[in-house]
């Protein structure tokens, strides 16, 4: 099992001590609590992350000190709002490694970032023949977008298949290219499987077809660093509340040219230069794509976000959270009677899996009475259940404040859960 601390240089693989988790932890007030008498373990950062007390209070402090709307006033509360608010664009730019802070659009999350893409970008190209091509392993919001499109446009959804250990298989993935091809939307990390996509190699193999590719970076962010030229994506899209932000942010990165070249989704204010009943021109890049009053808070936490992770250091936290997942693949997979979803040799911080005999759902329950979060069902990954024969799984997702003994209090769970139902 390797993932993004394999590649890097000797001297940049560190990883995160005992004591630096400890420390860490006293960030965290959620952490702090009790569920049905136990100590809080929580293990469903894959559905949403908790939030350090430096992005509770930088929201707090906007708001109690800075809080107004932006880009319309002159006043000094909204000149500090819009500075503060810009800000954080170039600070997102900085940590995807854009080329210019102008191809950050700030959006609602990965959903609203992908949906943007499929009316902004890919509506107007898309003809009745045409295919767009997604993975096996894909998130609902990574599907339905492209499936709408499709049903619209009277074009093709073709999927890349996925082996028995949860790798895409990347013949098939060649093969489905073609000229009719227009758009390849790949997930860089599986929510439901864990798996590491190869992101570099597809794009490359897609553009010697002149394909763009979309990656979904709603799992990948929180775990990898993330370097957009690097990859060469085309758009890259991501969520704020995975990365120890806040709900209702995220960002859509796409190429500058891209973006110059597509409609906008939404109209209102602030996406404009100039309206009259006979026309409206449209604001330049990356505003034409921001309509209406912004969630100027959400974006404060997310930047304040960015720099803590960045405190610590994403490097470490990929090394940290990778020796997470092998502890607790290697003693869950002891546990008579249990199945683990997802065994691909590049993974991040899932662990999906079934009980014999017991419904997920019915191990996410006593888990949870032992103070144990987990999260049990399909994970909006319908497909992934299908291609396993699974109607559900139990996922028990990690972060860098989580700790190995928490991890032993989970394997003492699903023997709990054993024993209940055995």
């Amino acid at each position: 099992m390797k993932g993004l601390s394999e590649v890097l240089a000797p001297e940049t693989r560190k990883t995160l001590s005992s004591a630096d988790v400890a420390r860490i932890r006293e960030d965290f007030p959620i952490l702090k609590q009790q569920v049905c008498g136990r100590p809080l373990v929580y293990f469903d950062n894959a559905a949403t992350s908790q939030k350090p007390r430096q992005v509770i209070e930088a929201i707090s402090r906007f708001y109690a000190e800075d809080y107004s709307n932006i880009h319309r006033a002159v006043h000094t509360l909204s000149q500090r709002a819009t500075q503060a608010f810009e800000a954080v664009r170039v600070k997102v730019q900085r940590f995807v490694h854009a080329a210019e802070d102008r191809e950050i659009v700030f959006v609602r999350g990965t959903t609203e970032g992908n949906n943007l893409v499929a009316h902004g970008y890919l509506r107007p190209r898309l003809q009745a023949g045409d295919e767009i091509l997604v993975s096996g392993m894909e998130h609902h919001s990574n599907i339905v977008p492209w499936q709408m499109l499709c049903g619209e446009k009277n074009a093709r959804l073709r999927v890349i298949p996925i082996s028995d250990d949860g790798e895409l298989i990347l013949e098939e993935y060649e093969r489905l290219l073609n000229p009719r091809t227009r758009l390849v939307a790949v997930t860089q990390v599986s929510n439901a499987l864990g798996t590491i996509n190869p992101i570099r190699r597809m794009v490359e193999i897609a553009h010697r077809q002149r394909v763009p590719v979309l990656v979904d970076g709603a799992q990948g962010i929180p775990h990898l660093a993330v370097d957009v030229q690097a990859l060469d994506c085309d758009f890259y899209t991501f969520s704020g509340h995975k990365l120890c932000g806040p709900t209702g942010i995220g960002a859509l990165y796409g190429k500058a040219n891209l973006l110059e070249a597509m409609s906008p989704f939404q109209g209102g204010g602030d996406m404009i230069v100039s309206v009259t009943f006979e026309k409206t021109t449209y604001n330049k890049i990356p505003h034409r794509f921001e309509a209406g009053t912004p969630d100027i808070a959400g974006v404060i936490g997310l930047g304040a976000a960015i720099d803590y992770l960045q405190s610590i250091g994403i490097e470490a936290i990929n090394a940290y959270e990778e020796e997470l997942l092998a502890y607790a693949t290697q003693e869950v997979a002891r546990i008579p009677g249990v199945r683990i979803l997802g065994t691909a040799q590049a993974k991040a911080s899932v662990l999906s899996f079934t009980v014999d005999g017991v419904h997920p759902h019915d191990i996410g329950t006593i888990l949870d009475q032992l103070g144990i979060a987990i999260r049990a069902g399909h994970h909006c990954a319908q497909p992934v259940m299908d291609r396993f024969n699974v109607p559900a799984t139990a996922r028990a997702s990690f972060a860098f404040y989580n700790t190995k003994e928490e991890i032993d209090a989970l394997v003492q769970g699903i023997r709990r859960v054993m024993e209940v139902f055995g």
